[in-house]
């Protein structure tokens, strides 16, 4: 699943801004591939990105650093064999906006840009 969102920019967020409340996220979540992310303790947004090896799963970690560099929003990553964890928020406020959920659907859409 591809969203909308993925062509949206990444807005920075002003530490100033409120962190998106649980109705707010859910309706973003409702954007993304929810069998691979979820809204956690409505604070951080988390994912597994599923790989047939080793190899496919560095690439995708690497196109998502280069994604992360490129939108200067950088997500926590976790590489092993066959699988690629993700944890994402905004720092500035420790929590979640808008910002976080485009970073997720760009993610999206890079695994199903490798998965063809």
């Amino acid at each position: 699943m591809v969203s909308d969102l993925a062509a949206e920019p990444v807005e920075d967020t002003s530490d100033n801004q409120e962190p998106f409340d649980e109705d707010e996220c859910q309706r973003y979540l409702a954007e993304l591939d929810t069998g691979v992310w979820d809204v956690i303790d409505g604070h951080h947004l988390e994912a597994t990105y599923e790989f047939d090896d080793f190899r496919d799963a560095l690439e995708f970690t690497y196109a998502v650093g280069e994604l992360a560099e490129d939108e200067w929003h950088h997500p926590d990553l976790s590489l092993t064999w066959g699988e690629v964890g993700v944890d994402l928020f905004t720092h500035e406020i420790d929590g979640l906006r808008k910002a976080d959920f485009v970073m997720a659907a760009k993610m999206d859409e890079i695994y199903a840009d490798h998965e063809l």
